[in-house]
């Protein structure tokens, strides 16, 4: 079977990787797993409070995952989970939480708003506007596999 991989999406597929490499040293060397970092940086986005199910679908990584880290941040005292709606759980970043999303996701999302208001406006609109447009197709595309 020959199979060719368009230029575009070996660069497209290379800077995903090296992105989520660069993610993944932000973490390490903030002293967090890259499940942890994803569940504090998600909280920090939510106001420091949101379902569980929410952390899970934003972050692309498995429920057990998700699920590990956050058993392992409320050992810690980091997170608590309280009942949410139905059968749902909802994660809260305790006071201990905040100081160390603080010291690691806050800042990392600092770095992430710095980069994107160099960029002109319709730059990032145009950033955006393919990224959505590409997730929203390969999500449709996907479905028949």
């Amino acid at each position: 079977m020959d199979i060719s991989i368009s230029k575009e999406m070996r660069r497209m597929n290379h800077l995903l990787g090296e992105i989520n490499g660069t993610y993944h040293e932000a973490a390490v060397r903030l002293g967090l797993s890259d499940s942890a970092m994803t569940v504090l940086y998600t909280l920090c986005g939510e106001g420091g409070a949101c379902p569980l199910q929410k952390i899970v679908r934003q972050s692309g990584a498995s429920k057990q995952t998700i699920n590990s880290a956050i058993r392992r941040l409320e050992g810690e005292g980091t997170v608590r989970l309280e009942p949410g709606e139905g059968r749902g759980k909802n994660v809260r970043l305790t006071e201990q939480g905040w100081a160390l999303a603080r010291r690691t996701a806050v800042p990392l999302i600092e770095l992430e708003d710095e980069i994107y208001a160099s960029w002109t406006k319709e730059e990032l609109w145009m950033y955006l506007e393919l990224t959505e447009r590409f997730h929203t197709a390969l999500k449709e595309k996907t479905k028949g596999l």
